[in-house]
C-alpha cells in the first residue's frame, strides 16, 4: 500500500466514527451474494467475448470482473499495515480515474489486454474472495473499513449493469447478432393508456442524508438534503412507449432540424441516426440480450440519447422532468418495476393501475437537469472522493434504475449521470409539461 493510498483510506475511515449500517455478517453475505452475481453475469460470455470493447465508453467484462476486485484489494485489504497484494503489476492495469492511488492503462485500450487472462482474472477474484472471507471470519474489518466495504459492493453492483450494457454493444457489433442468453423470457403486455398527473407547486426536501455519518447508505452525490421550490407541473404516467416513438420517427422527426439541439441535429447528421439505437432499418426488429427480436411496441422505448429524448419531447409539445420533479415525485414510492432480478434484461410494458407507473426499473429516464453538485456537497475525503464529484461537468442526470439495474441498489435519490450523446444505456423518457 502506498503512503497516498494510506493517507486517503485515513481520511476515509475518520469521517465518521459511527459503524457500519450492516452488522458484519450481514455485509459479509451481501459481499459474497454481490460478488456471485458478477461471476455468474458473465457465466454465458467465452474468454473471446470477455476480452472485447466496442467502443472507448465500454470496457470488456474481464476488466469488469477485474477491476472491481482490484477495488475490494485496493480499498479495504490493502488498508491493512504489510498486505501483500496478489499481483502488484495489476494495479496498473485495472485502477480506472483514481489518480490519487497512481497511474492507469488507458480506457479506450482495455480491449488490448488479452493478459491475464480470463482464467487468470477469476482466479484473481477466488482469491481475493478468500481473503476477504477470512478476514471476515477472523472480525478483521472494523467500522470504517466495513463502510468501505458497503460502498464497495454497491461499486460492484454499478458495474454488473455496465458489464450487460458494454457486452450488448459489443455483441450486437458482430454481424451475426448472437445472443447473450437465449432463455431470456420475452416481452409481452400492452401499454396502459398514458395520462398526466399533476403536481402543485410546493417545496420538497430531496436528496440524501450523508453517508456515512448517517448510516443508511448513499453516494456522496446524493447529498446533503436540501429544499427545492418545484413548480406547478404535471408528469406523464408512464414512460414513452416504442409505438410511441416510431410515429416521431414515421413523421420525420429525424429530419426536422426544428426539434433538436444544434449538438445533437450534429449528431443526426454526422453518424446518421434514424431511430434509436439497435433498432434495424425496418423499424420492426431490434437487438435485445436475448438476440434479435420484434420490437415490442407498448413496452418503453430505450436506448436514446438525451438529444432524442428532447428532440421527442418538443414534437409532442411536451419537455423532460427536471431531476427536482422526477424524485419529489419518486420519493413516497415503492421501488417496484422491471429490474435486473426479474431476469429479463429488457423493458416491459407497464402494468395498469393510479398514478405513476414504472417510475424504477425498466429505462432510465433522462432529465433536463445538468448534473452538478447540490448546496453543500461534500466528496467522501480521500481517492474515494474521486468516485463521483469531478464528473460534475458537461452530463445530464438519469433517474429510476433500469431493467439491468439490481433491486437494492436503486432509490429515489439516486443520481446516474452520462454524456448527451451516450446511447448504450439502457436510457428512456417520461414526458413533463408546465401547469
Amino acid at each position: 500500500m502506498t503512503a497516498t493510498t494510506a493517507t486517503s483510506m485515513q481520511a476515509f475511515q475518520t469521517h465518521s466514527g459511527m459503524p457500519a449500517a450492516d452488522t458484519e455478517a450481514a455485509l459479509a453475505e451481501r459481499y459474497r451474494q454481490v460478488r456471485a452475481r458478477s461471476t455468474a453475469l458473465a457465466t454465458p460470455l467465452s474468454a473471446e467475448d470477455a476480452m472485447v470493447q466496442s467502443m472507448a465508453d465500454a470496457s470488456p467484462a474481464k476488466w469488469h470482473l477485474a477491476h472491481t476486485t482490484w477495488f475490494f484489494e485496493q480499498f479495504v485489504l490493502g488498508a491493512r499495515a504489510g498486505y501483500r497484494p496478489v499481483n502488484a503489476d495489476w494495479h496498473y492495469l485495472f485502477n480506472s480515474y483514481y489518480q490519487s492511488v497512481g497511474p492507469m492503462h488507458a480506457r479506450p485500450q482495455r480491449g488490448l489486454l488479452t493478459r491475464p487472462s480470463l482464467a487468470e482474472v477469476l482466479a484473481y477474484r477466488e482469491e481475493v474472495d478468500s481473503r476477504m472471507a477470512r478476514a471476515f471470519e477472523a472480525g478483521d474489518f472494523d467500522g470504517p473499513l466495513q463502510q468501505a466495504i458497503l460502498l464497495g459492493t454497491h461499486h460492484e453492483q454499478q458495474h454488473q449493469e455496465l458489464l450487460l450494457t458494454d457486452i450488448k454493444h459489443a455483441l450486437w457489433c458482430n454481424p451475426l447478432r448472437p445472443a447473450y442468453r437465449d432463455d431470456l423470457a420475452g416481452t409481452t403486455g400492452e401499454a396502459t393508456p398514458q395520462r398526466w398527473i399533476e403536481f402543485d407547486e410546493a417545496i420538497h426536501v430531496l436528496g440524501a442524508e450523508p453517508w456515512p455519518a448517517h448510516e443508511t447508505f448513499a453516494y456522496d452525490n446524493e447529498s446533503p438534503r436540501h429544499r427545492a421550490l418545484v413548480p406547478a407541473h404535471a408528469l406523464a404516467s408512464r414512460p414513452v412507449s416504442n409505438g410511441e416513438y416510431r410515429a416521431f420517427i414515421d413523421d420525420g422527426g429525424y429530419r426536422n432540424p426544428a426539434l433538436w439541439m444544434s449538438e445533437g441535429w450534429a449528431r443526426v447528421q454526422t453518424e446518421g441516426w434514424c431511430a434509436p439505437l439497435y433498432w434495424e432499418d425496418d423499424l420492426e426488429r431490434h437487438f435485445t440480450l436475448a438476440g434479435m427480436g420484434a420490437i415490442d411496441p407498448h413496452a418503453p422505448v430505450c436506448h436514446l440519447s438525451y438529444y432524442e429524448a428532447d428532440a421527442y419531447a418538443r414534437w409532442v409539445g411536451a419537455r423532460l422532468p427536471t431531476e427536482a420533479e422526477w424524485e419529489s415525485a419518486a420519493a413516497a414510492l415503492l421501488v417496484e418495476g422491471g429490474l435486473a432480478d426479474d431476469a429479463v434484461l429488457q423493458p416491459r410494458a407497464a402494468s395498469d393501475g393510479p398514478g405513476l407507473r414504472q417510475m424504477f426499473g425498466d429505462v432510465w429516464e433522462w432529465t433536463s437537469t445538468a448534473y452538478g453538485p447540490y448546496p453543500g456537497f461534500r466528496p467522501l475525503p480521500g481517492s474515494l472522493g474521486e468516485y463521483n464529484g469531478k464528473f460534475m461537468c458537461g452530463q445530464w442526470v438519469l433517474r429510476g434504475g433500469s431493467c439491468v439495474t439490481p433491486r437494492d441498489h436503486i432509490r429515489a435519490s439516486y443520481r446516474n449521470f452520462f454524456y448527451p450523446p451516450d446511447r448504450w444505456q439502457f436510457s428512456g423518457l417520461r414526458l413533463a409539461r408546465d401547469m
